[in-house]
């Protein structure tokens, strides 16, 4: 890669016989150098002029080139700079504790030329495509938020219009009607959560999005899950219960279990038979809760389980009575419960069931 004239070089070294020799030798390839014959100096310089590449000896009076590179790389304004240390130190333990200081590379006195210009030219190029990849990732997640917002926007009003619709069909009893909205029901509501999901995977994996771990009182949220998904549990006749205690506690946020046990329950509807079971208990592990939600529905595969948490893996598979999914409900069941200091795990046999088991701490840390 090409670098301009306007690629500015920064050395921090006392030795005028070692700044002319680099002098020489980066002016030839047209780079513009800065000098500063201290560390106090350098990191001064370095913080006004923003150079895009530091050359660092280690040995010079007042503080070393560690202490300097330190410094640099502990300011907000400086620590980005890749620095290279030019140093006769050719011990190993002398470069390993400049790795450990934050430097990216060595140069050893006496300079070769071709060594010198390759390996700035080398970091200088890593730089600039690290910079493109941040404004390439700036802009993604600038476009993301207003798709977000903007897909947002328009579902709300589609998902509460098709609500109203159902019932408006329910009251004059047309049949043809009830099963056509029902398919535009489930069509929509299915997006609208794919939406949800991907916009949730999307800030964990931009890590925008943290735990806010409070207490959870797990029956009362049980209690509202098992209420909200009666109906859905009853249009297949699978009984849908939970033996969650009164006095249960965990130490969690609260929002992404909900999430959590959203995606588990209507999973575990989803796949199992009409006349099944799904139920919701607990036991406890030392200090942590364990709640499982076990269904007796059609299983899972045991060359399928090894990649049902992965992204790399596709896990759309359609439900016992044709229901839809957006494969990534499990994804961002293991996200979240990893957030939350937890673990999940799954237990599954063909037709005879499957148990997800969500490991989760009681008290606060």
């Amino acid at each position: 890669m090409t670098h301009t004239y306007e690629t500015k070089i920064l050395i921090i070294e006392d030795n005028i016989l070692n700044v002319t020799i680099l002098l020489e030798q980066l002016n030839i390839f047209g780079y513009k150098t800065l000098i500063a014959e201290n560390g106090e100096v350098g990191i001064k310089r370095a913080v006004f002029a923003q150079p895009d590449l530091i050359l660092l000896d280690i040995m010079m009076p007042g503080i070393d080139g560690y202490e300097t590179c330190r410094q640099l790389k502990e300011n907000p304004k400086t620590k980005d700079i890749p620095i290279i240390f030019v140093t006769a130190l050719t011990a190993t333990k002398s470069r390993v504790k400049g790795f450990q200081y934050g430097a990216v590379d060595y140069i050893t006195k006496p300079f070769q030329q071709e060594e010198v210009i390759a390996r700035i030219q080398t970091h200088l190029t890593i730089q600039e495509q690290k910079k493109k990849l941040e404004e390439l990732n700036r802009t993604k997640d600038t476009f993301f938020s207003i798709i977000a917002h903007d897909l947002r926007g328009a579902f709300m009003p589609l998902v509460g219009s098709i609500s109203m619709l159902e019932q408006i069909i329910k009251k004059h009893n047309d049949q043809k009607l009830h099963k056509f909205s029902n398919i535009v029901s489930s069509s929509i509501k299915n997006i609208h959560k794919l939406l949800d999901n991907l916009l949730c995977w999307g800030r964990i994996q931009r890590q925008q999005l943290s735990a806010n771990p409070q207490s959870i009182d797990m029956f009362k949220l049980m209690e509202w899950l098992t209420d909200l998904y009666q109906e859905q549990a009853n249009q297949k006749n699978i009984q849908l219960v939970h033996s969650i205690p009164c006095d249960l506690v965990i130490w969690a946020d609260s929002d992404m279990i909900e999430t959590i046990f959203r995606n588990l329950i209507t999973n575990a509807i989803k796949f199992t038979t009409t006349g099944g079971t799904v139920s919701i208990t607990n036991k406890q592990d030392n200090n942590d809760t364990i709640i499982s939600v076990t269904d007796s529905g059609i299983g899972i595969s045991q060359d399928r389980l090894a990649g049902i948490f992965k992204t790399d893996v596709k896990n759309k598979t359609k439900g016992t009575a044709g229901e839809t999914g957006t494969g990534l409900g499990l994804i961002l069941c293991n996200e979240f419960v990893h957030l939350n200091n937890g673990k999940i795990s799954v237990e599954s046999h063909i037709n005879k069931g499957t148990t997800f088991s969500v490991h989760l701490p009681s008290k606060k840390p």
